[in-house]
C-alpha cells in the first residue's frame, strides 16, 4: 500500500498545511485579544459608572426581555 498525503495545486503539500497552521494560529490569537478587550472594557466602563446608571440599564433589560422586576 502506497502512502497517500494531501498536496497543493502546486505539490507542495507541507507549505499548505503550514499556511493553514499559521491561519489557525492566528485567528484564534485574535479571538483571545478581542475577548479579553471586551472583558476589560466592560469591567472598566462599569467600574466608572455611576450605581443609578447601571440600575437603570439592568432594570431596562429585565423589561426588554419581559421578566417582571417589580
Amino acid at each position: 500500500m502506497r502512502d497517500v498525503t494531501a498536496v497543493g495545486c502546486d505539490g507542495k503539500g507541507a507549505n499548505m498545511n503550514a499556511t493553514l497552521t499559521q491561519t489557525k494560529t492566528t485567528s484564534s490569537l485574535l479571538s483571545i485579544v478581542f475577548v479579553a478587550f471586551f472583558g476589560a472594557s466592560l469591567v472598566f466602563l462599569s467600574g466608572f459608572a455611576h450605581s443609578q446608571t447601571l440600575h437603570d440599564a439592568a432594570h431596562d433589560m429585565r423589561h426588554s426581555t419581559g421578566f417582571p422586576c417589580h
